[in-house]
């Protein structure tokens, strides 16, 4: 695909033109990115691939490409998996030829191609969204990114989302970004995260006796921190985290008087979460079923 994006070493507001033989592009220092111009640049074949594969793109799903460039991204997938979607460009040239290299390529049925502002381009539909940008505008797509449904994965060349640390990342051979031989290329993914933060009321039964827990959840991206109290008994929750609608986490709580090992996996799922839990202690040793509802905040200690 030929994407919109930026050399590693390039100077932010740095005036150059794309060595491909593309118009040069500027790039305004602005204290907030609105409508980005970004140059051409394209990312090799290989790297296509590997985005799609670390992004497990199929036929069930639908990929937006956010600087889509050529469009061999969408293309690609089409052609390969069968996956439907579109590709987004600021510019009408890249436009033009995406949809005329979508034509040779016979999946007009199946993708298009639209010239916006990327930050206009409703992203609802997405399984997948794929990108090659300059660092600052995907910190400022983020916000937009977040709230798109849990599970929708995001993969980016180079590029990654400052704070917000990727699920899986690659590095990979390809060409230098002049052509030549021996450059490498970064590949991150990050799965959009549930919005698993606040107060629940877990309950799930113990020994046959129904246990009402008050959790409480700390997020920050799909990691999470917090705490769990049965009655005046309270302790941190331990290895939780959240890989779009699936979360899972653990802490040691007394209930009947011994200390009990609690070892959640289930889903967050409007506004709910459901699933198992393994409990683990001198007196009990069960897998069994618990369901969690928003609830008021725990008291304090």
């Amino acid at each position: 695909m030929l994407r919109s994006g930026l050399w590693k070493w390039a100077l932010p507001g740095l005036l150059f033109a794309v060595l491909s033989g593309a118009a040069p592009a500027l790039l305004a220092e602005e204290p907030r990115v609105v409508s980005p111009t970004v140059p051409y640049v394209p990312t090799p074949q290989n790297v296509v691939d590997r985005m799609l594969a670390i992004g497990k793109v199929g036929a069930q799903d639908y990929l937006i490409d956010l600087g889509s460039g050529d469009g061999r991204i969408v293309i690609t997938a089409a052609r390969r998996f069968g996956t439907r979607g579109f590709g987004v460009d600021i510019n009408p040239v890249r436009i033009t030829e995406a949809n005329e290299n979508a034509r040779k390529a016979g999946v007009t049925d199946r993708v298009s191609f639209q010239q916006r502002d990327l930050f206009e381009a409703d992203l609802s539909q997405a399984t997948v969204i794929t990108m090659y940008l300059l660092p600052r505008v995907n910190i400022a797509l983020r916000p937009k990114l977040l709230d798109l449904k849990p599970g929708t994965r995001l993969v980016s060349h180079d590029f990654d989302m400052g704070d917000w640390k990727p699920d899986e990342a690659a590095r990979i051979p390809a060409p230098d970004k002049y052509g030549g031989s021996g450059g490498e290329s970064d590949i991150y993914l990050w799965v959009v995260p549930a919005k698993a933060g606040g107060s629940w009321r877990v309950t799930l039964p113990v020994s046959g006796k129904p246990q009402t827990y008050e959790v409480s959840f700390e997020q920050k991206y799909q990691f999470l921190g917090g705490s769990a109290r049965l009655g005046e008994r309270i302790t941190r929750i331990d290895n939780a985290r959240l890989r779009g609608e699936e979360i899972s986490f653990g802490f040691t709580l007394d209930v009947n008087g011994a200390p009990l090992r609690h070892e959640f996996s289930g889903r967050v799922q409007d506004g709910r979460m459901s699933g198992d839990v393994r409990l683990s202690g001198s007196r009990v040793a069960a897998r069994v079923e618990w369901n969690a509802e928003r609830g008021a905040a725990p008291r304090t200690p």
